[in-house]
């Protein structure tokens, strides 16, 4: 069996994005619940990530939301980021706060309200330049409530359309990724609702055009991994929203509801080359902390994603392959398995320690005060949220 001294080596610059918003308050669907402590700015909120990547050393990008993180100088907010040792990532619109896109944005009837959609993604790319930024995100809460409302087809066609726009202003090292969500808001259809759609796009667009993945936009029973392997072997994984999710898109910590699951997916990204120093494969988090504490649950996600990239890297490949070639189905599973019930977290706290990092980052973190500096500082004022 593989041992983790042979694997180690492997894990060295793991790096996995964390989102801004995973700082400010966020909810239920019906209610957003305040704590102590929350970032009350941009620059706050970025100090909070560099937190996460202080402890644990697998953060060291932040990414943004416009125009949740709008500012006047994006330059000086990347210089600010570095200062702290981060950088600023992924680059998020957001087409679905506006009344203008009821409707519709990028798939609107009304062309002015496309343009309008159109000419906030430019805005983003915009500020690709300025914050060094590879990839525009992009994820519309677009669709139709009733049979007849919209017309499906037009509708994609509008899109496609307004997505050529967009990706044929990207500069030539940046990227498009092109999320999906099978449901929500819209009841009756959504307009990229699977992989499949999303691909379609982006294969139409061109070889800087990904998808992205969010682990927790699925419907239940969808094997996940078989989708990660698919778009592994047609070159269009671009990045993944890690998190999880018990029933509809939860947005809860990675790995809580099946940290199988996880280790599955890790494991078709390792086995598709999606994991490493050349791989295209962008890891981010995409979480919203409802009722615990916002800095802790991103270390737990971030600890969660490298302890099942271990235990993924565990398996034993040639025998693997071997089982398998031979029909052997219960040996095969028999070496899955092993991987996945090795702890590794031992193993992972000596690996820390030999870097300068805490063996244990989360009690680290609770015992460093900063928790308590920040809810003394950032008392008054409003703190930041969906708006």
């Amino acid at each position: 069996m593989t041992t983790f001294s042979e694997i180690a080596p492997q894990l060295e610059g793991q790096a996995i994005e964390v989102p801004s918003w995973a700082y400010g308050n966020s909810g239920t669907r019906f209610r957003v619940f305040g704590s102590p402590g929350t970032p009350r700015t941009v620059q706050e909120k970025i100090a909070d990530a560099a937190t996460v990547h202080r402890f644990t050393g697998l953060a060291p990008l932040v990414s943004l939301h416009i125009p949740w993180d709008r500012v006047d100088d994006f330059g000086a907010l990347r210089r600010y980021a570095e200062d702290l040792g981060i950088g600023l990532g992924t680059i998020n619109s957001n087409t679905f706060q506006d009344e203008d896109y009821k409707l519709g944005a990028l798939t609107h009837t009304d062309a002015r309200i496309r343009q309008k959609a159109i000419d906030h993604h430019l805005e983003c790319i915009d500020v690709m330049h300025e914050t060094g930024s590879r990839d525009l995100k992009i994820w519309l809460a677009e669709g139709t409530n009733y049979p007849g409302q919209g017309d499906l087809r037009g509708r994609q066609d509008r899109l496609a359309e307004s997505l050529r726009t967009i990706y044929d202003r990207l500069g030539h090292e940046q990227r498009l990724v092109l999320e999906y969500k099978f449901f929500e808001p819209a009841f009756y259809h959504t307009d990229v609702p699977d992989w499949g759609t999303s691909y379609a796009h982006v294969a139409a667009l061109g070889e800087r055009a990904l998808v992205c993945l969010d682990t927790g936009h699925h419907a239940p029973g969808t094997n996940i991994e078989f989708i990660v392997a698919q778009l592994l072997r047609l070159g269009k994984l671009g990045s993944f929203d890690f998190n999880s999710r018990f029933y509809a898109d939860d947005d809860l910590i990675v790995g809580a509801a099946d940290p199988y699951q996880l280790f599955r997916i890790l494991y078709e990204v390792i086995r598709g080359g999606g994991f490493g120093p050349d791989s295209p494969v962008a890891f981010m988090l995409d979480q919203c902390h409802n009722i615990e504490a916002k800095i802790p649950g991103q270390i737990r996600s971030v600890l969660n994603v490298q302890e099942m990239t271990a235990r993924a890297l565990l398996v034993d490949t040639d025998a693997l392959r071997a089982a398998q070639d031979a029909g052997d189905v219960l040996t095969a599973n028999e070496i899955f398995m092993d991987a996945f019930y090795t702890d590794v977290r031992a193993d992972l706290a000596a690996w820390r320690e030999s870097r300068g990092l805490p063996a244990r980052p989360m009690q680290a973190y609770l015992s460093s005060g900063y928790q308590q500096q920040i809810e003394a500082d950032r008392a008054g004022g409003t703190q930041a949220g969906w708006n």
